[in-house]
């Protein structure tokens, strides 16, 4: 209160006390501004007088710096005058619960968008943020809601993930769903990050699956029906489009049958002009995909055209002739060319698939007359008629000929002696084979006649013996051994016998596996009595009987 009337007591006074006055308001004001606002307006009469020395910027810290007006407590409210204006509100920042260190939070994903749609789940994308702070990134949290929904945001993961893809599932078709993505870390959230739109859950038109026989040009004869179905994905239920060169389908002559997943082309019976290239185009809500389908109908060329006899020497015949007109749309592969004798009348294929428009016939019968005639040929097969040649051709035997037929009469052709001994021109080689195994010695033996070939074991021959299967094929002998024991090893012969000699080869055969008390027995009686079981019968230390082969 005594600041408040000081100032009128000093009016009548001299100016010389009017610049220690001068700090006096500006120090009043700054203990309390915001309290007292009300006395504000008499400090400016106060201060209307020393108005020209407040342009004087020196006088100012010169009061302040002598402390001559410190009386009482003016002096101390100047000290907290600084701090008390200039806090602001600052952030609290987290500290890493590791190392202690104050961090912030993550900034914002980037580039958040809808990678795809389907009709009951769609799936997002985004980049990570710029900033990740010192703690580094725990993951990302993703938040839906439902457009109308009273529950707000949920969230759709239970943990934070790293993958900047994620995929929203078990949502209805026809849902509008607000999204945002957080980056999450030990400082805390960052500031999510949103889409402008909500993500209407729906099912995108995928690309129409167009069969592998179809991608290729669709071949069909006339009169054959026509049933082509192309399967396609989009719901609701996509408009399908056919047309045909840019007009639409003839439905009195194609049906067309659309569902929910297909459509089908059909037509009853197929004519030239159903060929040409179909477009086919399905669309939903502004969504298109195409797809062209080429039909191509053909059927047997017309026959060719000009077919000429050029000329006939020797056993040979030139004939000539041009393409047919109509190919029946398709491609000419080829002609096929017959012959007929007068004597026989009937018609014989002298070439096949001839590819040019002329042709040379040779090996033909002196003194026969021939005719010729010729077929074209394309994918759908051989012409309904062919093209006759006007004139026939007369294989004349001439004075050459005979000459040369008299001169062939009277030589004598000499004939080669062809008999040769056995020779084998691929030897036995030795094998080791598994117990129970079968395995098969191969050898290549020749000469003429054909030799007979006799295989042996330790130099005893091999015959009617189940285990051994022996066979002969183009002078290539095998020997097949089924399941082998160790007692089945030794050195096997394969001997070729004919009239003018013999011929041998050897080999060894080494079988693996330990030997049991069965296969001991065996093999002491296969050494000792190198038999088959048939012959046996013979020896009188086997059978009681020698005529009972079943002893």
């Amino acid at each position: 209160m005594t600041g408040k009337t000081a100032p009128p007591a000093t009016d009548p006074a001299p100016a010389a006390p009017k610049k220690e006055t001068v700090p006096t308001p500006k120090e009043e004001p700054s203990p309390a501004p915001a309290a007292e606002k009300p006395p504000a307006p008499e400090h400016p009469p106060a201060t209307e007088k020393p108005t020209a020395p407040a342009d004087e910027p020196a006088p100012v810290p010169t009061a302040e710096v002598t402390p001559a007006p410190e009386e009482g407590s003016l002096a101390p409210s100047a000290e907290p005058q600084a701090p008390t204006p200039e806090p602001k509100p600052e952030k609290p920042k987290a500290a890493c619960p590791h190392c202690g260190f104050v961090t912030e939070p993550p900034s914002s994903p980037l580039s958040l968008a809808v990678e795809e749609v389907s009709e009951n789940s769609f799936t997002l994308t985004w980049k990570a943020p710029e900033q990740t702070g010192q703690s580094g990134l725990d993951g990302y949290v993703v938040e839906i809601c439902k457009d109308g929904s009273r529950l707000g945001l949920l969230s759709a993961n239970k943990e934070p993930f790293l993958s900047t893809r994620y995929t929203v599932q078990d949502l209805g078709s026809g849902d509008k769903i607000h999204v945002q993505v957080k980056a999450v870390s030990a400082s805390g959230a960052s500031v999510p990050a949103t889409l402008e739109q909500p993500v209407l859950i729906r099912e995108i038109l995928r690309k129409i699956r167009m069969p592998r026989h179809l991608r290729q040009t669709y071949v069909r004869r006339v009169g054959d029906a026509v049933n082509v179905m192309i399967p396609f994905q989009g719901k609701p239920q996509p408009e399908v489009i056919w047309t045909k060169g840019d007009q639409p389908l003839d439905t009195s002559r194609i049906n067309i049958r659309n569902t929910e997943k297909d459509t089908i082309l059909y037509i009853r019976e197929a004519q030239r002009s159903d060929s040409g290239k179909y477009e086919l185009a399905v669309r939903i809500n502004g969504a298109e995909d195409k797809a062209t389908l080429d039909i191509r109908v053909i059927e047997p060329p017309s026959p060719p055209q000009n077919l000429k006899l050029v000329d006939v020497w020797g056993f040979n015949v030139a004939l000539e002739w041009t393409s047919p007109v109509d190919n029946g749309n398709s491609e000419i592969k080829g002609y096929m060319v017959q012959k007929s004798d007068k004597k026989s009348g009937k018609w014989f294929t002298a070439l096949e698939r001839c590819t040019r428009t002329s042709c040379t016939i040779s090996d033909l019968i002196i003194g026969n007359t021939y005719s010729f005639r010729v077929f074209a040929e394309n994918a759908c097969g051989l012409s309904e008629k062919a093209a006759i040649a006007s004139g026939v051709a007369h294989i004349e035997k001439t004075s050459r000929d005979k000459a040369l037929a008299k001169g062939l009469g009277d030589e004598k052709i000499p004939q080669r002696d062809m008999m040769e001994p056995p020779k084998f021109t691929q030897p036995l080689t030795d094998r080791t084979t598994t117990r129970g195994y079968s395995t098969h010695l191969f050898c290549c033996v020749r000469g003429f006649p054909q030799p007979k070939i006799i295989w042996m074991k330790n130099q005893m021959e091999i015959r009617e013996d189940p285990k051994y299967i022996a066979m002969i094929k183009q002078g290539v002998c095998s020997l097949e051994i089924r399941k082998p024991n160790p007692f089945d090893g030794g050195i096997y012969t394969c001997k070729a016998v004919n009239p003018l000699g013999e011929a041998s080869v050897d080999c060894k055969l080494d079988v693996k596996g330990k030997i049991g008390q069965e296969g001991r027995e065996a093999g002491l009686l296969a050494y000792l009595f190198p038999f088959s079981p048939s012959q046996w019968c013979g020896l009188s230390l086997f059978c009681a009987d020698p005529g009972d082969e079943g002893a």
